[in-house]
């Protein structure tokens, strides 16, 4: 049996435990604590460690956590472990903000350093406390204020193992983007830790989809794991369903002025195609934004105003469009199928239907 001990606490087969990660104390003397629930099963097997709130108003990362800490099905035939750390940037989240209270992005601080900034001690804690112990990492995030994401995986090129947990996560669209250094993502490459970046979604606001694909896609990559009884057939059929872009690119506006969009994310978008337009609120002139790549729109901003050089329409490239928005389609088939005891609190705002 592996022996699991973190923060100087053992955690024995068969046992769930919340510890506590000291990391700093605030200006106001408040203690910064992160949090994270470690779950083992009966039998030993790999560990996955699963990581919300690196940017703190992402929150759909914590409620995915929390829906999956309290799954039914962590506790029949579950082997290995699974790390959960819920809200990784405390400060942040508590500040409802993306960035740290020094107004630092916490995901460039990475490895971070125990004598550092309270963000460079955040990313100190997660990288040396809990990531040694892992065998793959799935890192959750949304899109920032105002900008909702289709839910994508993102892996770095040539990672066949991420490549491989991304087919097994099953989300409708996988882009291979480049690592960013100071990255989570970055760290997890340089210890040679499979990693998966999830986006769905936008900060500060829950929606079901999001939530919905995300809880699932981690408990497939458990099943792909062997922490789970498999479900061939369901990720199979995922798997060939999604969507792969080597390349995202951003339509931006050309005049700055009040924004419509026209097209929904998850469709397919051609070189030519009016995908919304900007217009002078003193009514002088209404400009087209226009797409200048093929591919599927799995991006855009919600926000009403732009200014010139603002990006409006994240395309990730493929090389045939409409086949790929049948297969995002036939992916989702709308949204998992989850039971009704599963399915904790359903959140009713969905913006990929536009429908509240």
């Amino acid at each position: 049996m592996k022996e699991l001990v973190i923060q100087g606490q053992e955690i024995k087969l068969g046992e769930r435990k919340l510890i506590d990660l000291p990391v700093g104390v605030l200006t106001t003397h408040e203690p910064v604590t992160m949090r994270a629930w470690v779950v083992r099963g009966k039998k030993d097997g790999p560990t996955l460690m699963v990581t919300g709130c690196i940017h703190g108003d992402e929150i759909n990362g914590a409620e995915i956590i929390r829906r999956l800490v309290n799954s039914p099905s962590l506790t029949k035939r579950f082997k290995g472990t699974l790390i959960a750390v819920p809200i990784v940037n405390v400060p942040a989240f508590s500040n409802r903000s993306r960035y740290l209270p020094d107004r630092r992005d916490l995901n460039r601080l990475f490895p971070g350093s125990s004598k550092g900034s309270l963000g460079g001690r955040l990313a100190h804690v997660l990288t040396t406390e809990l990531l040694p112990h892992c065998d793959a990492v799935v890192d959750l995030h949304t899109g920032a204020v105002n900008r909702a994401n289709l839910p994508q995986v993102r892996v770095s090129p040539d990672d066949d193992a991420s490549l491989e947990l991304a087919k097994a996560f099953g989300s409708p669209v996988m882009v291979q983007a480049p690592v960013r250094e100071g990255s989570f993502r970055y760290v997890c490459n340089e210890n040679n830790i499979p990693v998966l970046l999830y986006e769905s979604g936008e900060a500060l606001r829950l929606d079901t989809a999001s939530i919905r694909f995300g809880k699932r896609g981690v408990q497939a990559v458990m099943r792909h794991m062997g922490m789970m009884p498999k479900r061939p057939a369901a990720a199979k059929q995922r798997a060939k369903h999604a969507v792969l872009s080597e390349k995202g690119h951003w339509e931006r506006a050309q005049v700055g002025g009040l924004f419509t969009p026209l097209t929904a994310l998850g469709k397919a978008v051609k070189i030519g195609d009016v995908l919304g337009f900007v217009a002078d609120p003193l009514g002088d002139y209404e400009e087209e934004v226009i797409a200048t790549q093929s591919g599927i729109l799995i991006g855009r901003t919600n926000e009403g105003q732009a200014d010139e050089g603002d990006a409006l329409f994240h395309i990730a490239l493929v090389k045939y469009p409409n086949r790929a928005e049948q297969r995002i389609v036939k992916s989702g088939e709308g949204l998992p199928d989850i039971p009704e005891k599963e399915d904790d609190h359903p959140v009713h705002y969905d913006p990929y239907t536009d429908v509240v």
